[in-house]
């Protein structure tokens, strides 16, 4: 997915600020998941839930206030419960901002673990 990066992205130096990668991952996700015609909000009203267990960050470069990055999101191994993401982050150049990976675990409503149902597996195969 493609983010502009808005002044409110950024710190007092016009510096993206660091933790708001975090908000562009998730993005990511949510789109990635769009894409194979999975909607989050259907998977809550169907009381399945994935919730960010493990979050790793690794920065290159700064991204600055009016940029155009490109973030991708893709699962690079799942078990019963969980899927790993990998991210990378991507300036209008092409250089690689950062790096991330990220451990999802599908939970029910009271935040216990569950199997991933079979049918979210399949799409995401």
């Amino acid at each position: 997915m493609q983010k502009r990066i808005f002044y409110h992205d950024t710190d007092c130096g016009g510096v993206v600020y660091y933790a708001n990668y975090l908000k562009y991952m998730e993005e990511a996700r949510t789109e990635f998941l769009a894409e194979k015609e999975i909607l989050i909000k259907e998977l809550v009203d169907s009381g399945v839930m994935f919730v960010v267990a493990h979050q790793e960050i690794d920065y290159k470069l700064p991204a600055f206030y009016g940029d155009v990055l490109e973030i991708s999101a893709k699962i690079i191994a799942m078990s019963t419960v969980k899927m790993e993401y990998e991210h990378e982050v991507k300036n209008q150049s092409g250089q690689v901002v950062c790096v991330g990976k990220a451990i999802l675990v599908c939970v029910d409503k009271f935040i216990k673990p569950k199997p991933i149902p079979e049918e979210l597996r399949l799409k995401l195969k």
